[in-house]
C-alpha cells in the first residue's frame, strides 16, 4: 500500500512539474487580458534562448516601460507538444510560440480588440521561400482561421475563412520593415455567421476590414511568436546546383522535375514534395543550416474595451 501510496505521489508531483515547466507568466509591463499562456513545445524542446523576458537596460529594443519579449528560432528547433500527437520535425517545421489556449482564454463569440508591438531587428534576414509565422488566432480542435506572417521581407495577414476561403493583405512593406516597431490592432468579431469582422490597424492606420464569417468552431485563442514553415523549401531553394548533381547521379522522377523547375523560377511547389526532394538530395548539401529569426514583441493585450490594449501607446 505504501508503495503504492508512493508512486502515486511521485505521479503527481511529476505531472505538476511537467504542467509547470510549460506556463509562463509574462510581467504587466509587455501583456495583459491573459490568465494563462503555455509554450508551445515542452521540455528539452523548448529552449532557454526561445523566448525571453528582456530589458531595455541591457540594449534591447521596447516599445514601451522597460522590459519586451524576445523569440529566437535557430536551425532545428523543432520538436513536439505536450500530448506527443504532433511533431514539428516530422511536418517540416520550426517554431519558440506561446499559447493562449486555456480555458479561460479561450474566445468564443462577441467582440473583442487585440494588440501586440513587434520588431524587427535592423539584420533581419529574408528567408524565402520558407514562410515566418509571427501570430495565429488558432481554433481549439481546427485549423487557423487569421495569421501574421512574412514573405518576401514583407508583414501580411492572411485570412483562411469566408467564401473565397484565402486572402493575403501586405501589412508592411519589405523596405521599412527591419529595425522599426509597429502597432498592431485588431478589432474581431467572432461569429459563424455573415455579422462577423475582422479589421487590422497598423500605426494607427487602417489596413484590413473583412466582413463575413470568422470561425468555424466554438473557441478561438492567440498564438504569437516565431513558427516557421517549409524548412527544407529554404534548403532545397539554397542547394540548386546541389540538387542538379543530385539528379545526374541518382536520376529524377517527372514530379521532382516540376519541383525542380519551379523551385528555379521561384515557384511555389508541394510540401511533401519539397521534403522527399530534401530527402533523396540532403547528402550533396553545401547550406545544412536555416539563419536564425529573432523577433520581439512588447504591449500584447487582449480586452472588450479598446482603451485597455492600446493605453501605453497613445
Amino acid at each position: 500500500m505504501k508503495k503504492l501510496l508512493g508512486i502515486l505521489v511521485l505521479g503527481f508531483l511529476w505531472f505538476n512539474y511537467s504542467f509547470a515547466e510549460t506556463i509562463v507568466m509574462l510581467p504587466k509591463d509587455t501583456a495583459s487580458g491573459y490568465k494563462k499562456l503555455s509554450k508551445s513545445l515542452t521540455g528539452k524542446y523548448y529552449k532557454d534562448y526561445g523566448m525571453q523576458v528582456v530589458n531595455k537596460k541591457d540594449g534591447h529594443p521596447v516599445r514601451a516601460g522597460e522590459k519586451s519579449i524576445r523569440f529566437e528560432v535557430r536551425s532545428g528547433d523543432c520538436g513536439k507538444d505536450r500530448e506527443g500527437g504532433w511533431s514539428d520535425c516530422k511536418n517540416d517545421r520550426e517554431r519558440h510560440e506561446l499559447s493562449a489556449g486555456g480555458k479561460k482564454d479561450y474566445m468564443s463569440k462577441g467582440e473583442y480588440w487585440l494588440a501586440w508591438s513587434i520588431y524587427f531587428p535592423e539584420d533581419h534576414q529574408n528567408l524565402y521561400p520558407l514562410s515566418n509565422n509571427y501570430g495565429q488566432f488558432h481554433q481549439k480542435k481546427g485549423q487557423p482561421v487569421f495569421m501574421f506572417k512574412e514573405r518576401n521581407y514583407s508583414y501580411s495577414v492572411v485570412r483562411t475563412i469566408g467564401d473565397d476561403d484565402y486572402d493575403e493583405r501586405k501589412l508592411v512593406g519589405k523596405n521599412v520593415m527591419p529595425g522599426n516597431w509597429y502597432d498592431i490592432l485588431v478589432n474581431v468579431k467572432w461569429s459563424k455567421k455573415k455579422d462577423g469582422f475582422f479589421k487590422v490597424w497598423v500605426n494607427n492606420e487602417l489596413k484590413y476590414d473583412y466582413k463575413g464569417p470568422t470561425k468555424t468552431k466554438q473557441y478561438v485563442y492567440y498564438k504569437f511568436g516565431v513558427y516557421r514553415t517549409g524548412i527544407t523549401r529554404y534548403l532545397n531553394y539554397k542547394n540548386i546546383d546541389e540538387i542538379e548533381m543530385c539528379f545526374k547521379e541518382k536520376g529524377s522522377t517527372t514530379k521532382e522535375n516540376t519541383a525542380f523547375y519551379k523551385l528555379q523560377r521561384k515557384k511555389w511547389y508541394g510540401h511533401k514534395t519539397s521534403i522527399n526532394l530534401y530527402d533523396k538530395c540532403k547528402d550533396y548539401y553545401k547550406h545544412t543550416e536555416v539563419p536564425s529569426t529573432i523577433v520581439y514583441f512588447d504591449e500584447v493585450r487582449k480586452s472588450k474595451k479598446k482603451e485597455k490594449v492600446i493605453k501605453n501607446l497613445k
